[in-house]
């Protein structure tokens, strides 16, 4: 039994779990807030087992290209197709499999326009950020971000057979949110990122230039989060939690400026507090989310 775990979870762990974990917590709440209510299990159904397979395809797909560069960083040594654990074979059948699976049980549970853009969720991250951005820009996290803002395009089309105003304030949440959550992260692991030869910003940027961004993008995403109260329209509840959490995490990115324009200040100096601020990144949206998905079932 331990040596077919042990075989098996290799597969298991290719796919990053704790990512669509994440994105999982952004669909869910979607699903409430276009039903305005308790979604159908059909399609809540749908929606977990198809976005899943579509992250965990875009993942899988990712990590067969990118290993060579996994390889060479402490943080992503040990990854599945960086230690050899699974063949490049095996990976791609798995990622096409697992992107086969998300486009037919979206189309076929919910509409085809949910399965279109779990298959364009796919094709953004596997393609445009893996292939064609990540290596070759310091924007990659900004438009190759776009394709972790898809599961609340899915949840939305799924429930409503559409699209509108209020998805795409919710992906505009989600767009700003990447950046200032990723780029605390590559300050952290700056040297890994160097070694590697990808032109994340902090590796290409000076610290205040780094900094000035994450709050940048904290403010943009603290205001969509505000704009989506006329639009959807959100309860007080929302509206005062919104608020409390962006201006919460603006003062946690406006920190990092500070730190950063002190004398002498160097990135070394600033990865606790970046840290402090990624894991704060995640709090803050969780907590937006979950304000998000029981707004329907509040005054």
């Amino acid at each position: 039994m331990v040596g077919v775990r042990n075989r098996i979870a290799p597969y298991f762990w290719v796919t990053k779990p704790r990512i669509v974990e994440l994105l999982l917590a952004t669909a869910i709440p979607t699903l409430f807030l276009a039903s305005d209510g308790f979604p159908s299990v059909v399609v809540t159904l749908a929606v977990v087992i198809g976005g899943s397979a579509a992250a965990a395809s875009a993942n899988t797909y990712n990590s067969v290209y990118d290993r060579d560069i996994d390889a060479v960083m402490h943080r992503t040594g040990s990854r599945p197709m960086a230690s050899g654990s699974i063949s490049v074979r095996a990976g791609v059948i798995q990622a096409s499999v697992l992107g086969v699976i998300s486009v037919l049980t979206l189309g076929l549970l919910t509409n085809w326009l949910a399965a279109f853009l779990g298959f364009l969720a796919i094709t953004l991250y596997a393609l445009a950020y893996t292939v064609l951005l990540k290596r070759s820009t310091p924007q990659n996290i900004v438009w190759g971000g776009a394709a972790g803002c898809m599961p609340v395009l899915i949840a939305w089309a799924a429930v409503t057979g559409t699209l509108g105003w209020t998805p795409l304030v919710l992906f505009a949440i989600v767009f700003f949110w990447k950046p200032a959550h990723y780029w605390p992260l590559a300050i952290k692991y700056r040297d890994d990122y160097a070694a590697a030869g990808i032109p994340m910003l902090p590796v290409v940027a000076p610290a205040r230039v780094v900094t000035r961004n994450v709050a940048l993008y904290s403010i943009a995403m603290a205001i969509s989060s505000i704009v989506l109260i006329p639009i959807a329209p959100m309860g007080w509840v929302y509206t005062v939690g919104a608020v409390i959490l962006g201006a919460w995490f603006i003062v946690i990115s406006l920190g990092l400026v500070k730190l950063s324009h002190r004398d002498n200040a160097v990135y070394e100096d600033l990865q606790e507090p970046a840290m402090k601020a990624f894991h704060g990144s995640i709090t803050y949206l969780a907590l937006l989310f979950l304000l998000i998905g029981v707004s329907p079932f509040l005054p």
